[in-house]
């Protein structure tokens, strides 16, 4: 589960992206290169090579905080945070440590900023993106409650599209291609585009039909908080790992009497289970309604 490789983007304001720079390229040792490009980015290159980049977005709503206030900021406030190819068992402490320092330079996020996670495609099938489809499409109440996902950010991870489920079930498309043709069936403009619309949903293929070959998540409000960075980490791989491992998935949605109960019992089922993964799941029940340890009413005491 913890194998695939992956890559991240953070979303923050807070902090100026030439700090933001600064506090990771203390952490990765790395040096800073500024790119003069429409993002004006900042590139943190480490001794093996890998680039850090810390970059403009223009969907960010730029603020700082002065005396305990949050007041508006200029653009130079904007940060997106994006790391090169990481591996969960080499990298997680080194990203934990960047989120941390971040945070303590003054970078938090608002409600403007989102988290995505990039997996890598390259142990995927036609049939094992067809079971990530479903997957998605059946726990999609479920994820958007556990992830707090705010209305402000809907239009850039919109919930699983019912009629693009429904048409892939039905049409049963064989090949990649097939597949790809209904997943833009409908929109307009040129595949090729970078902000093709048909990528702002929770779960976004255009990143793998369109030359990059990854499969991205997008369902996360941005953390500053190295725990719950983690834990959606965590999260994606396992998502990814059942799609690649299991023989088919349904769309059926589960009815759900206890939230906590079910999103817990699914954790577990998919591969966080255990001691290593307690907080993992804490973090991502915290927001659900029930109990975690009973399905029903607990037992009354005698």
């Amino acid at each position: 589960m913890l194998n695939t490789k992956f890559g991240i983007e953070i979303e923050f304001t807070g902090i100026t992206r030439k700090k933001a720079a600064e506090v990771v390229s203390q952490i990765v040792n790395g040096s800073i290169t500024d790119i003069r490009d429409y993002y004006d980015t900042k590139r943190i290159t480490t001794l093996d090579g890998r680039s850090w980049k810390v970059m403009y977005d223009g969907s960010l709503a730029t603020q700082r905080k002065v005396n305990g206030r949050v007041i508006s900021e200029t653009s130079d406030y904007s940060c997106e945070l994006v790391s090169p190819i990481l591996t969960y068992k080499e990298d997680i402490q080194t990203l934990q440590e960047i989120v941390r320092s971040l945070r303590k330079a003054g970078g938090f996020t608002n409600s403007s900023c989102g988290i995505h996670i990039h997996l890598d495609g390259a142990n995927h099938t036609i049939k094992t993106i067809k079971n990530f489809v479903n997957i998605i499409a059946s726990k999609n109440d479920l994820f958007y409650k556990a992830l707090e996902i705010k209305q402000e950010r809907m239009t850039y991870c919109k919930k699983m599209d019912a009629a693009l489920v429904e048409k892939i079930n039905k049409k049963k498309p064989k090949t990649m291609k097939q597949l790809e043709d209904i997943w833009y069936e409908g929109y307009n403009g040129s595949r090729t585009q970078h902000y093709h619309s048909s990528r702002y949903h929770f779960l976004n293929l255009h990143s793998f039909f369109n030359g990059h070959h990854t499969v991205e998540l997008r369902g996360f409000n941005s953390e500053l908080h190295a725990g719950k960075v983690r834990s959606y980490i965590v999260l994606a791989l396992a998502l990814n790992h059942q799609a690649i491992v299991q023989k088919s998935a349904s769309t059926k949605k589960p009815q759900v009497e206890n939230e906590k109960f079910a999103m817990r019992t699914y954790l577990n089922r998919i591969g966080m289970i255990g001691e290593d993964y307690k907080n993992c799941r804490e973090h991502l029940t915290k927001a659900l309604s029930g109990s975690s340890a009973w399905r029903f009413n607990a037992p009354c005491c005698a």
